[in-house]
């Protein structure tokens, strides 16, 4: 759940500072883009801090390599939410990322299917998760 707070506060976040007259921040598009670079930053520091075990437990077991998977889709993580903020490139990269959120959608299945945790708490049942993902695909490509 917490990168759907993040990315509700950093959203009306972003739009306090707009309002009080930080120019950027002026569109909710702008402030949108902004919340899923900050959410996706959150996400992909689990790729490489303390819950990267937890997170390799996630990967379906017909993946080869799981470790070096989520290695990967960390940097992906992190050059999306980078892709997301340069308006040449922002479209593309919401597309790339909705496939990418749709490709690791598996390792979420099993986590609600085995009773995984992340950091110790268990993670969201199959229905929350679904609904989650379906929020963050929304989120996603109105940014882009």
């Amino acid at each position: 759940m917490a990168p759907l707070y993040t990315l509700i506060i950093s959203l009306l976040s972003f739009r306090l500072f707009g309002v009080l007259g930080w120019s950027y921040f002026i569109s909710w598009h702008a402030s949108l883009q902004a919340a899923v670079a900050v959410m996706l930053l959150l996400t992909a520091s689990a790729h490489f801090g303390k819950r990267r075990p937890d997170l390799i437990r996630m990967v379906p077991s017909w993946l080869p390599e799981p470790g070096r998977i989520v290695t990967i889709t960390g940097w992906l993580e992190l050059a999306a939410a980078a892709g997301i903020l340069i308006p040449g490139i922002s479209q593309l990269t919401s597309i790339c990322l909705v496939i990418l959120l749709i490709a690791m959608f598996p390792a979420n299945i099993q986590a609600a299917r085995q009773g995984l945790t992340i950091n110790g708490k268990p993670t969201p049942p199959l229905g929350i998760r679904s609904l989650l993902q379906i929020i963050f695909v929304v989120a996603v490509l109105i940014a882009g």
